[in-house]
């Protein structure tokens, strides 16, 4: 697994994220829909796996699911599982925070 810087503190990350909004980032290529729910870190697939939409574009839910905006798809931020099981899980990507930045690893 490689870890790739993506703030340079946890504090920045807790700035430049609005709690429950869905943020895209982009990660040596990969779409990434990164979010800050009751200070944590989420980071999950964008793509939403029923029919692509970009997740980032959705919202979360007071379950601490992200939404997508086209059909209402629902997926677990801590487990990227579909609520009601109609469409594959999504990749979730593990967060680390310490003294030298918040990283996502690939």
């Amino acid at each position: 697994m490689e870890w790739i810087k993506v703030f340079s503190s946890i504090e920045e990350a807790h700035l430049r994220l609005t709690e429950n909004a869905p943020q895209l980032i982009v990660v040596h290529g990969v779409s990434i829909c990164l979010v800050k729910r009751e200070n944590n870190l989420f980071a999950v697939e964008n793509k939403c796996t029923h029919n692509g939409e970009s997740l980032s574009k959705g919202s979360v839910n007071f379950l601490g699911e992200v939404v997508c905006p086209w059909h209402g798809y629902r997926f677990n931020l801590k487990t990227g599982r579909e609520s009601n099981e109609r469409a594959r899980d999504l990749i979730t990507y593990p967060i680390k925070q310490n003294e030298e930045g918040v990283f996502v690893g690939l």
